[in-house]
């Protein structure tokens, strides 16, 4: 289970935690930069990889369902892998939401799954020849930038507009999975999602490295968003910034009375969701959650969902590169 991203991470201020933890990232950072460096093996059919270059959520899985959506518009047949984080399923193996739950094979895989085939598979090289067995003619693969054991025809790097690359640390110090001057290299677009400065400075950076900088946002789902307007309700989250999730409630017109925020990917108990429920019911609130978070619940739970898409500025733009795989 990861914990909660602290605060300074996302800060550019030199804040003493960061400084202190600053030898631990440049060593982790350094083993980072030479792992990412490794040629990959080449799959069967082409590679599409939806990464980030730090840790928590940037929008990887609605983009991933955004690229997919593209692929079959082109006539392309693609499915999903996924290393299952969160699951005890080392794979190959095709989700089936029938005959498995997030605790075998992950959260994100159960979302994916509803759009297109997924192969979850901590071997990725192993995971590619089980999409194209599976009948896909592309793999978009749910993170695993950082990885390089499979070659990558389009890397895809996502960044959250509000906090950018953070205060620009490795792990512990900061929330890159690496340097990003060892990343910046490994990409062929980036695609910011929501507004902000951090994100502008990506773009800009993006840019001036001559890669194709695209713009996003996640919509919430319209008729859902529309039953949460006026509604009294109890939110919680265990995503990478629970806070998004909270805000859009806010911005839609919901009454957020109460939010809870748990650890990215939290494996919920049974007591823990149960005390959820009751207290909503105690204090007559609605209980909502994320859509990745509903999968890791009981099903017979009473929660609701807000879904979220991505909307492209510029969906063109992206499809050319899709084009040319």
């Amino acid at each position: 289970m990861r914990r909660q991203a602290p605060d300074f991470w996302w800060r550019a201020d030199r804040a003493p935690a960061a400084r202190l933890l600053a030898p631990i990232g440049l060593v982790y950072g350094a083993l980072a930069a030479r792992r990412m460096a490794r040629p990959g093996a080449a799959a069967p059919c082409p590679v599409v990889c939806i990464g980030n270059f730090s840790l928590g959520g940037a929008g990887k899985t609605p983009t991933a369902l955004a690229v997919a959506g593209l692929l079959r518009d082109l006539g392309r047949r693609p499915a999903f892998l996924s290393r299952g984080y969160g699951g005890r399923l080392s794979g190959p193996v095709r989700v089936d939401p029938a005959r498995h739950d997030a605790a075998a094979v992950g959260d994100e895989p159960l979302l994916l799954t509803r759009a297109a085939p997924t192969i979850v598979a901590r071997d990725r090289v192993a995971g590619a020849q089980a999409c194209r067995e599976a009948g896909a003619d592309v793999v978009v693969m749910d993170d695993g930038l950082q990885n390089p054991s499979l070659a990558k025809d389009l890397a895809l790097a996502v960044f959250d507009g509000a906090v950018g690359l953070g205060n620009g640390r490795v792990v512990p110090a900061g929330p890159l999975r690496a340097p990003a001057a060892a990343q910046w290299p490994r990409i062929h677009a980036a695609l910011v999602i929501g507004d902000g400065a951090p994100g502008a400075r990506v773009l800009a950076e993006a840019e001036a490295r001559g890669l194709p900088a695209l713009r996003g946002r996640l919509v919430p789902d319209p008729a859902a968003a529309t039953a949460l307007r006026g509604r009294r309700l109890l939110a919680f989250a265990g995503i990478g910034r629970p806070d998004k999730f909270f805000s859009t409630l806010r911005d839609l017109g919901a009454d957020l009375r109460d939010a809870r925020a748990f650890p990215d990917h939290h494996a919920f108990t049974a007591a823990e969701a149960a005390a959820l429920a009751a207290e909503a019911a105690r204090r007559d609130l609605l209980l909502v959650t994320t859509e990745k978070d509903r999968v890791r619940l009981p099903a017979e739970m009473p929660v609701g969902t807000l879904p979220v898409v991505l909307a492209l500025e510029d969906p063109e733009a992206l499809a050319g590169l899709l084009r040319r795989l």
